[in-house]
């Protein structure tokens, strides 16, 4: 097995930190691309482990972190760049999957090892949003799977919110619970999602879905509750949806991860995800 890394430059003037995973004794292995979740990088908890899972299955995994969640080339894990992470929003989330993909599709070690013609996105929490409006839109994906993911970019933007003070402060803070950072959105995140809001309409992206799409939510998740992954199963006409008993948001991995095993819940969301691909 052999990982590498990768930065490749984004569409907004901040690089984009790439790592892949992948068998070196094998060609054409089908490509996956990891998205991390809000307040997430590529590193986190059991991540490096899922990548390596997917791998040992036969597949070329591909995970990187958004240019504006907050870390930086040099320190690509927690949050060193509260400035950017304030600049963030979806569209540039969007951006960043759309340069991946390019970059996938002319890198060298992909194109010896994977099969760029195969290729299917792999989004947590918020970036199984953005995975899903991507592949509504590119059709050079094969199938999107949806891991504890949203259901809505814009009711996520207003919900407790004072839009006044926001408006008139320039910034809201939300607390980091692990790293205890207040953690910057400014109000352009707030324009930018309106502005958007057609693009950002992930009901309509799921029901003009074309390609096999699966979602995968975990009964404990009290993050993003099941609700969300019920009306992506119900808008859908083509998909599939496991339910992991006991399993939290983050099918209960924790960050730092130290155990050289995955927690049972992330193995069964993966070993569904990987008979889903081989369908």
């Amino acid at each position: 097995m052999k990982k590498q890394d990768f930065v490749i430059n984004g569409k907004h003037n901040k690089p984009i930190v790439i790592d892949v995973t992948y068998l070196e004794t094998n060609t054409n292995q089908p490509v996956i691309i990891f998205c991390h979740g809000y307040k997430g990088f590529k590193d986190w908890g059991a991540w490096n482990l899922m990548a390596e899972a997917f791998a040992q299955a036969g597949f070329f995994f591909v995970k990187f972190n958004f240019s504006h969640n907050g870390g930086t080339v040099e320190q690509p894990i927690d949050f060193p760049d509260l400035e950017a992470f304030g600049n963030n929003n979806y569209t540039k989330e969007l951006d960043d999957l759309q340069s991946v993909l390019n970059w996938c599709i002319k890198n060298e070690t992909i194109t010896t090892y994977g099969d760029v013609n195969n290729i299917s996105l792999l989004g947590h929490s918020r970036g199984g949003g953005i995975v899903t409006v991507t592949a509504f839109e590119d059709n050079r994906v094969q199938q999107v799977i949806s891991l504890a993911g949203i259901s809505d970019f814009i009711k996520r933007s207003v919900t407790n919110t004072d839009l006044e003070d926001w408006k008139k402060t320039g910034v809201k803070y939300v607390v980091n619970g692990r790293t205890k950072q207040q953690m910057p959105h400014f109000y352009q995140f707030y324009l930018d999602t309106i502005k958007n809001k057609e693009r950002l309409n992930i009901k309509k992206a799921v029901s003009n879905l074309k390609i096999p799409y699966l979602i995968i939510h975990g009964n404990k998740d009290t993050s993003i509750f099941m609700d969300e992954a019920e009306n992506l199963n119900k808008w859908s006409t083509n998909s599939s949806f496991a339910i992991i008993n006991d399993a939290d948001h983050v099918f209960n991995a924790r960050h730092p991860w130290e155990k050289n095993h995955l927690p049972k819940e992330l193995g069964e969301a993966i070993e569904k995800i990987i008979l889903f691909l081989r369908k």
